[in-house]
């Protein structure tokens, strides 16, 4: 049986029908990567060699399913992915999870998807990347919900905004530009706090068997 999954997992309920995902819980022996692709993760050690190929593999999965033909996917300015021509996208993985979200273009405006073990950050890293407001929310929330990752899951989606943001705008976008308000009810609003073409972008989140995810898309 393939390790790799159209359905059914953390992250595919959080994107639209034009979004087309393929995921992996495990690096399936099949994936390969392009001679570009190799050279890119040359020196690379061997765990973040495996991470980068299954994930390049379910984008293949993904773009095959959307119809388009594959090529390689180097990383570019920032370490993002060039996609094809007409194609939007995005990659994640951590520990046991590897995802691509692929779109049309012409559906969709941009996308961010991001994943995470369903686990608190490590000590002192949500204040560097909260803002004080945030950091007020993540402490209500926690005191209501104390069995919730909220710390993890605003920093992922800060992630899913830096990757939605990132291909329209070509700029860094720092964890103090982006204000994010986190809702019990698995949704999320952040509020660019530099100019923009989008001042507003809204996600959903997702806690599922010992993993978390997030996810933007702007459709047209």
């Amino acid at each position: 049986m393939s390790s790799v999954l159209s359905g059914g997992t953390v992250i595919n309920e959080l994107l639209p029908a034009p979004v087309v995902v393929e995921t992996a819980y495990s690096d399936p022996p099949e994936a390969r990567l392009e001679p570009a692709e190799e050279a890119a993760i040359a020196r690379a050690v061997e765990s973040r060699r495996r991470e980068f190929t299954t994930v390049r593999h379910c984008a293949r999965l993904a773009l095959t399913r959307l119809g388009v033909p594959y090529r390689p996917l180097v990383p570019g300015l920032r370490g993002a992915p060039g996609w094809p021509d007409g194609v939007v996208g995005s990659l994640t993985h951590c520990a046991g999870f590897r995802a691509a979200a692929v779109a049309r273009a012409e559906d969709v405006l941009s996308l961010g998807i991001d994943a995470e073990p369903a686990l608190p950050l490590p000590e002192g890293v949500l204040d560097a990347i909260a803002l004080p407001a945030e950091q007020k929310r993540n402490t209500a929330l926690s005191a209501s919900d104390p069995g919730t990752p909220w710390d993890r899951i605003l920093f992922s989606a800060k992630e899913s905004v830096y990757k939605t943001w990132f291909p329209l705008t070509q700029r860094f976008l720092d964890f103090s530009e982006a204000d994010l308000v986190l809702r019990p009810d698995g949704t999320f609003t952040a509020t660019i706090l530099v100019p923009s073409p989008l001042p507003t972008l809204a996600g959903r989140w997702r806690v599922h068997d010992g993993h978390l995810a997030t996810a933007i898309t702007v459709l047209r």
